[in-house]
């Protein structure tokens, strides 16, 4: 895929951050030495832990120069590195293990998981975040559209792949862990219609599918997807539609 957007990203950050507020209310550490944020994006979700460990070196991974170029600019007490997150591994002493919608893009992530668990010292956290939204209308109307265009052949492999069942996290990550704890939460977030939910996609679960396409086929991708958009999302009284966001959380205590 292309380099994310910034700009584009944060058009949502309010509802993209709450989720991490949600995650990091959870963690149970009053203090912390050292703290990483694991796919940090523009820093939305590193100006949270910022601000809960204000004594602790916290620094951010994410493999978008863009986005740490973003994050740079905007939280400059905090430390940026570009890193892999399928094969990345912390320096020692870490107290925590932060991931905000992050592992979902990482091909078999739940290794990933298990060995962030072992890197930890007893007592530290591994906190993470993903969306669990594939079945939903706006991601079913993704693969739909990729499907039933002229691009068919071109898009016809991409995309993520569902996340396991909870039960499965619990067996792979318990061996590893004192206290593993993984819960859903349902959002739904009041968004401007069917052009605000593209506008939304377009910075995250879009980009696999319209980064390939060349301009013609971009407009007329994003023309089909939103018509099916507007008929899978009523609208509000208010004239909202509601983007009902599943999300799948899971915190670990080594």
């Amino acid at each position: 895929m292309a380099d994310w957007s910034p700009t584009q990203y944060l058009k949502f950050a309010d509802e993209r951050t709450r989720a991490a507020r949600d995650l990091l209310a959870q963690v149970p550490l009053a203090q912390a030495r050292k703290v990483y944020d694991l796919g940090c994006g523009p820093g939305n979700s590193t100006a949270l832990l910022i601000e809960r460990f204000p004594a602790a070196e916290v620094i951010g991974v994410d493999s978008s120069p863009s986005m740490l170029e973003e994050a740079r600019k905007a939280y400059p007490q905090a430390h940026f590195v570009e890193g892999d997150l399928s094969d990345w591994s912390p320096e020692e002493g870490a107290d925590l293990l932060f991931a905000n919608a992050l592992f979902q893009w990482v091909p078999e992530h739940l290794k990933v998981l298990q060995c962030l668990m072992t890197a930890l010292p007893t007592g530290g956290v591994l906190a993470v975040q993903m969306p669990d939204n594939l079945d939903e209308p706006s991601h079913v109307a993704m693969r739909e559209t990729a499907a039933s265009g002229p691009w068919a052949d071109k898009i016809k492999k991409v995309g993520r792949a569902h996340l396991p069942t909870p039960m499965v996290y619990y067996n792979a990550l318990k061996p590893h862990a004192a206290r593993v704890d993984i819960w859903h939460t349902n959002y739904n977030h009041p968004i401007d219609g069917a052009k605000g939910i593209v506008e939304w996609v377009k910075g995250t679960g879009l980009r696999p599918y319209i980064d390939p396409l060349d301009a013609a086929e971009r407009r007329d991708f994003l023309a089909a997807y939103e018509a099916r958009i507007a008929k899978a999302y009523p609208l509000a009284d208010d004239g909202k539609a509601l983007l009902r966001f599943p999300r799948l959380f899971i915190l670990c205590v080594k």
